[in-house]
């Protein structure tokens, strides 16, 4: 990622403005959860100022409290130096506070111009209000590189346009103040790199920007300053030049944490994944699978790695047993049904194959069910999860819960809470925790890190190279090239539906692959 400009001189000399936002002694509970302690916060005008911490420290949540959609237990918010109250998002809004979840809430149906103007419309006649709306977003798009289609249906764009037309409505509301929740999160590196050229022009127009984020590279490269929050507490406000990667690592975590990927070479045995021939047609006609050709053995980790949208989630999903195909797939040299008649998850969990998807809250947990019913999600019919052939032994279920919650360090380790009470990171580790335990013979793994802080992701990398050194077969999917640099013991690039080509990761670097991930045949990269 290229570094963004540093901040203005102008805003590094306005030491006696008052600050942009101030927090002051802000707690928050949930029930039996302190998620917010005492939490005091100054966040200077103009600059990028970020959040980093654990999943479940609290980031999230105090960011809700600044934005309306929580309110605090005690505390005092302060905008321009002068007390606010916000008791919900339009008076946040009226604030002039913006913010851009890691989940976007745009109506996928409709079109760019109308999510931007959808809440802020001028009157009962919208003719007027999309006028205005299309001239502002023509002036927005060149004053910040937010490029978007305004008559583009949202469903149409790809992630990182989506994420830019949430920014567009917040400018669009005069936002002065914009929240970023882990906006990297589902970005390209390339998507990653523009979105930091927009951080870096608001900047450099006097907005002020909170980025919330576990990514410490995007840290360094991107802050002015960076506060760090452990349970609930915030333990530490710095410039971020005057830190390190290492030392964020240690204050987030409360222990030293490696960096990179501690793992010993692959001893790769008999062949457990064989794939031939394998295309995929979606319902309007398009192709998504182009002929795959692949095999994956036991005691190794294929990585596949390419820009979002080129196949890799069909070729899981095809593999988990949600998507139709033609061509062959072997496990363990006997074939797999492709044709739907028997191609169910089901039926894929009696053969061995384990799936953590992509989508954590819409494949692989139920929200509103609880963390003990999540956990024995597609494992339901296992005997130790029977009294008979008819009822279900909850309380096994709710043990195994806490016995995986405690193995995984999920948090806070309550199996009666609902899935949607965890944080992203933490609702992660209940999905990878329930298919890891049942100890398969092939784990499919989609982005096993999306979202998740430092600490969780030495833990989850951890766990996956345990379960390949005993033996086991991975394949993981990801678009974080350094994820897949250190965990792969070989490297598959995937565009346009077709394998562009192998690496091996020590004979390969993060701008070859690049190139064969943008197309380029395997001679020319």
């Amino acid at each position: 990622m290229q570094t963004a400009p540093a901040a203005p001189a102008t805003t590094r000399g306005a030491a006696t403005a008052p600050p942009a936002i101030e927090l002051r002694s802000i707690s928050k509970a949930f029930g039996p959860v302190q998620a917010n302690r005492d939490i005091s916060l100054r966040v200077a005008p103009g600059t990028i100022h970020g959040i980093i911490g654990e999943n479940g420290a609290g980031k999230s949540t105090l960011m809700s409290i600044l934005y309306g959609f929580y309110r605090a237990d005690a505390g005092e918010i302060l905008i321009d130096g002068r007390p606010v109250a916000i008791p919900d998002s339009q008076a946040a809004i009226r604030a002039g506070i913006g913010m851009v979840f890691q989940h976007f809430k745009l109506v996928q149906n409709l079109s760019v111009l109308e999510n931007v103007i959808l809440g802020a419309e001028d009157g009962p006649l919208l003719r007027r209000s999309l006028a205005r709306a299309r001239a502002e977003l023509a002036q927005l798009a060149r004053d910040y590189e937010l490029e978007v289609d305004p008559d583009a249906i949202v469903e149409d764009l790809s992630v990182g346009h989506q994420q830019r037309v949430e920014i567009l409505k917040a400018l669009y509301r005069d936002a002065r103040i914009l929240i970023l929740d882990e906006p990297t999160g589902v970005l390209t590196p390339a998507e990653a790199d523009h979105l930091f050229r927009i951080l870096a022009n608001l900047r450099q127009q006097g907005r002020t920007v909170i980025l919330i984020t576990h990514k410490l590279r995007e840290i360094m490269e991107i802050t002015d300053t960076v506060s760090v929050m452990r349970r609930g507490e915030m333990t530490a406000t710095l410039r971020t030049a005057e830190t390190g990667p290492e030392d964020l690592a240690e204050r987030m975590v409360g222990r030293k944490v490696l960096l990179q990927v501690a793992k010993a070479p692959a001893q790769p045995g008999p062949e457990v994944l064989r794939v031939e021939g394998l295309r995929v047609t979606d319902d309007r006609g398009v192709e998504r699978l182009r002929g795959i050709d692949l095999s994956l053995r036991a005691g190794e980790i294929l990585g596949i790695a390419g820009v979002a949208g080129n196949g890799q989630s069909e070729l899981l999903q095809v593999l988990g047993g949600y998507q139709r195909a033609e061509g062959r797939v072997l496990l363990n040299g006997a074939p797999i049904d492709l044709t739907g008649r028997r191609s169910d998850g089901r039926s894929r969990r009696a053969r061995g194959i384990a799936h953590v998807p992509e989508d954590r809250q819409s494949r692989g947990l139920i929200m509103d069910f609880a963390a003990w019913e999540n956990i024995a999600f597609g494992y339901h019919d296992a005997p130790e999860y029977r009294r008979n052939a008819i009822l279900m032994d909850n309380a096994a279920m709710q043990t195994a819960c806490a016995r995986a919650m405690a193995d995984f360090d999920v948090r806070p380790p309550l199996p009666m809470l609902p899935a949607r009470a965890f944080s992203g990171g933490n609702q992660q580790k209940i999905v990878v925790a329930r298919e890891i335990e049942r100890n398969p013979d092939l784990l499919l793994v989609g982005q096993p890190t999306r979202g998740v802080d430092i600490g969780a992701i030495e833990f989850i990398h951890r766990r996956i190279v345990a379960l390949r050194d005993a033996g086991k077969a991975v394949l993981l999917v990801s678009v974080e090239l350094d994820e897949i640099l250190g965990l792969a013991d070989r490297i598959a690039v995937m565009f346009d539906g077709r394998i562009m080509g192998e690496r091996l990761p020590g004979q390969t670097d993060e701008r070859e692959l690049g190139l064969m991930m943008a197309g380029m045949a395997e001679g020319a990269a």
